[in-house]
């Protein structure tokens, strides 16, 4: 048992490390590689017990938790009735396009410049392959997906302090940092060091294991040559004709790639939600969204704030702000309530829920995110750097820029991510105005893409905390162990759901999964309660 906490103990400041050197994105991306965040569990479409006859749930909030509980609720009988404060469903499945406005707190707004056709997600922007309850219902609504390229060996590292600023191809350090760990573990192998763990057969298949993984020569050294460079790229590539001989270019020596830090990028790919494949919907997040509003029609009562909800033994009200009729105050009721509101926004709201749940609501925090989206007049990722997808890291506030993975080789205006950043980036980002933010984006981005400013067409940021309705990105826990029990509880008549409520958070699979348990429970709730 002290061996077993001790281990835990370790691993827990560790991972309070890593998220305070790279935020939450690089602790999650870290939980995931130990084990300790996991892919889905979905297992196939729920399947309920028919609903008592008369039976209505209200669900508050039409994201993808409150549409799905909607959706499988209504397929079992019962009436429904959703609510949702804005004029679109989606929570943060959410896509920008040209025309569209936005306002976010403190008054700011902004209208989007795009081309006809191009778009930004400022909230998901991936659907891993083991997600498979979103994927699920993708397929099951006709929401057609293309792949998403993540890693991009032809992309880049940066890193201000390093290689003099300038930006390096992520083929060329993960090459490297393969080859010199294999030259190591190689010679420590020879030396002898390993004799205790290893047999002669194994030692020789470690050792052939070796050279190939990384790329060494017959002496099992990591060098520069042809073998490094069919790696990490040539000086010269293989050609035809007179000159078509390569030339290898010159790896980075040990020191200079460690002191660099560029390897602390190389991990992103082996994350468990992080590998490839990955998948976007065509068009634009939104279609998942949007393909969830059709189907449920005016079941979605859209521009409702709710202000109350109340409880007691013959059922739930909620009282809200009718903003299609001036704001006017309206009531409606139901047997049930699945509430998929984030807490961030559920703890200003006035309510009766048990004092647990109370307790989990006001001590919830969200995660300070921002993304900005930008437009230029060509794809010079491609044109001038053969970069087709992908992402770039680098040490500058932007933290990454991610290029599109559609309209490849096209010549109409191209959008990329030019910056995704958390926690105390992220509060100062968004303490300057959207402009500001967006030009600064393209000046930071011009470090690594000189072509930025004179490429630039147009650009929009979204601050997650400035975000009137989620005023976040995604739910922290004060103590998940100790309240998670309580926060997925049936409260008598409710339940909540969402990603907050999951062990997937800030990712839309989180939202189905809670959203699919919570359902099943007011389910065999509201079954048990048919029958006394």
């Amino acid at each position: 048992m002290a061996e077993e906490s001790n281990t835990t103990t370790s691993r827990r400041e560790f991972l309070t490390m890593v998220g305070a050197a790279g935020g939450a994105a690089a602790m999650y991306q870290a939980m995931g590689m130990m084990g300790v965040a996991h892919a889905s569990t979905y297992d196939g479409p729920i399947q309920l017990e028919r609903a008592p006859e008369g039976t209505k749930v209200l669900v508050l909030g039409a994201g993808i938790a409150g549409m799905i509980a909607a959706m499988e609720l209504r397929d079992a009988g019962y009436e429904i009735e959703v609510l949702e404060f804005r004029d679109v469903a989606g929570g943060r499945c959410w896509t920008m396009r040209a025309g569209d406005t936005y306002e976010e707190l403190g008054g700011f707004t902004q209208t989007v410049d795009f081309a006809e056709g191009n778009y930004f997600n400022p909230g998901p922007w991936r659907v891993p392959y083991n997600h498979y309850g979103i994927l699920d219902y993708c397929r099951r609504l006709g929401v057609e997906l293309e792949p998403l390229i993540q890693i991009n060996n032809h992309a880049y590292v940066h890193s201000v302090d390093a290689f003099d600023g300038k930006p390096v191809r992520y083929r060329e350090i993960n090459s490297d940092f393969r080859g010199h760990i294999s030259d190591l573990l190689s010679k420590v192998t020879d030396q002898g060091a390993l004799d205790e763990m290893l047999t002669e057969e194994d030692k020789e298949n470690l050792l052939a294991g070796l050279r190939t993984f990384g790329a060494l020569n017959d002496d099992n050294d990591y060098v520069s040559g042809n073998a490094a460079s069919s790696r990490r790229g040539y000086e010269r590539p293989p050609g035809g004709g007179v000159d078509g001989a390569p030339i290898a270019n010159e790896i980075l020596d040990l020191s200079t790639l460690l002191d660099s830090g560029l390897w602390s990028r190389l991990a992103t790919s082996e994350a468990l939600n992080g590998s490839m494949p990955i998948f976007q919907p065509k068009g634009g997040m939104d279609m998942i969204a949007r393909a969830m509003a059709d189907n449920l029609g005016d079941l979605v009562k859209y521009r409702k704030r709710v202000t109350q909800i109340r409880q007691d033994e013959d059922g739930v009200s909620v009282t809200y702000e009718d903003l299609e009729n001036d704001g006017a105050e309206a009531t409606t009721s139901a047997d049930y309530c699945v509430c998929t509101i984030p807490f961030s926004i559920l703890s200003q709201i006035d309510h009766d829920f048990s004092g647990p749940l109370t307790n989990v609501i006001q001590t919830m925090h969200y995660a300070a995110s921002i993304k900005v989206g930008l437009e230029f007049n060509r794809r010079f990722w491609e044109e001038d750097e053969h970069i087709y997808g992908g992402t770039t890291y680098t040490d500058l506030p932007i933290s990454q820029i991610s290029y599109p993975s559609n309209d490849y080789l096209s010549d109409k205006p191209g959008v990329v991510l030019g910056a995704y950043s958390w926690g105390a980036l992220a509060y100062q980002y968004s303490s300057i105005e959207p402009e500001d933010r967006v030009r600064r984006t393209v000046e930071w981005g011009s470090q690594i893409h000189p072509q930025m400013p004179d490429e630039f067409k147009a650009g929009v940021s979204v601050a997650w905390h400035r975000v009137p309705w989620t005023l976040g990105c995604y739910g922290i826990w004060q103590d998940k162990e100790a309240q998670y029990e309580d926060a997925v509880a049936m409260d008598r008549r409710i339940v909540c759901a969402g990603e907050h409520l999951s062990y997937l958070p800030a990712w839309m699979e989180g939202a189905v999964l809670s959203s699919l348990d919570a359902i099943r429970r007011l389910n065999e709730t509201a079954i048990t309660a048919a029958g006394e």
